[in-house]
């Protein structure tokens, strides 16, 4: 997948939001001081070339749909920036995050029991014979 513009993500969170649109619907859902539609229409071609946009065509007219769900856009983006500024490393984002000091004690705790419950799911998977 090819990382995407602040600009293209702003129209995928519009598709997303809507699951199918014309240009024209999601041109509405920009604030104000709104793009031109042909901005938008430009934007959402170069979605389609890479590869997260489909569409249906009614005539001249064509009906966007995402390709990509929110969750695999946001796995592929995790995965872009674990590669790029921790060399891949889990380890090295947790203990960045972890010493964040904008991270509360609170947030650490919830993330704590979240990484729990999913060792305990991952052990019983393995107990199970389910890898």
């Amino acid at each position: 997948m090819k990382e995407l513009t602040k600009a293209e993500e702003q129209v995928m969170e519009y598709l997303w939001k809507l699951e199918r649109a014309f240009v024209k619907e999601i041109l509405d859902e920009f604030p104000e001081p709104k793009p031109a539609y042909t901005t938008v229409s430009t934007m959402v071609r170069i979605l389609e070339k890479k590869g997260m946009v489909g569409y249906t065509a009614y005539g001249k007219n064509h009906q966007y749909y995402p390709l990509v769900s929110v969750k695999e856009y946001a796995r592929l983006s995790f995965r872009h920036v674990l590669t790029k500024h921790f060399n891949s490393s889990v380890k090295r984002f947790a203990s960045f995050f972890a010493s964040d000091r904008d991270v509360s004690l609170s947030e650490l705790e919830e993330l704590k029991l979240l990484l729990e419950k999913e060792i305990e799911k991952r052990k019983e998977g393995e107990s199970d014979g389910n890898t």
